[in-house]
């Protein structure tokens, strides 16, 4: 029984996955415009809520960080705007939640930097409101959604969605999709290959 519902999730996983297969273009521009915007010394902001902000946070380390053990390069301006819970729970308790990330965003962001959001949905309010907060700042946005994009594709420059309505399927393919994205950039940064 347990290997059969392993097999039935892997399955899932695998599709889900592959359904990045179809925006391929749509990943080819995203790496674009996130390496134009480091080369040109802006940095990117990165936001989710619950699984996604762990994601978020994961995504902004390997920047901050490394991505690969053997590749040392300088730190790259990633930011995760979900990361001071004193901000966080002071926003959410003075404003309100919808206004946790618009509000980092509109003091944190610059023209030219670039807005990752992660929703699994894409019908978060903080999600929507960050959106377009960034709009107003001229700042690029890049969505990682899933279902049909929700709300949040509406307000994305760039949406990159999933094909997929089984949110731990989304999310693992956000995963590797952050992934694969920051590798390649990477790559083009410090011209690897």
């Amino acid at each position: 029984m347990l290997k059969k519902q392993l097999l039935k999730d892997l399955n899932q996983s695998i599709l889900a996955k592959k359904s990045l297969l179809k925006i391929s273009d749509k990943i080819n521009d995203g790496i674009k415009i996130l390496t134009d915007c480091l080369r040109n010394g802006n940095k990117i902001l990165i936001c989710g809520n619950g699984g996604s902000a762990a994601d978020a946070q994961h995504l902004a380390a390997e920047f901050l960080v490394r991505l690969r053990p053997n590749v040392n390069r300088k730190s790259l301006p990633v930011i995760p705007l979900a990361l001071d819970t004193s901000t966080l729970t002071a926003c959410g308790n003075d404003f309100h939640f919808d206004k946790i990330f618009s509000r980092l965003i509109s003091s944190l962001g610059n023209k030219n930097d670039v807005l990752i959001s992660i929703s699994t949905s894409g019908k978060s309010k903080n999600i929507i409101n960050v959106l377009k907060q960034a709009k107003k700042q001229s700042i690029k946005t890049i969505s990682f959604l899933g279902q049909k994009g929700g709300i949040a594709k509406k307000f994305s420059d760039l949406s990159l969605i999933v094909n997929s309505n089984d949110v731990a399927r989304i999310q693992e393919t956000h995963i590797f999709l952050g992934h694969f994205m920051f590798q390649k950039i990477e790559e083009n940064i410090l011209k690897l290959k």
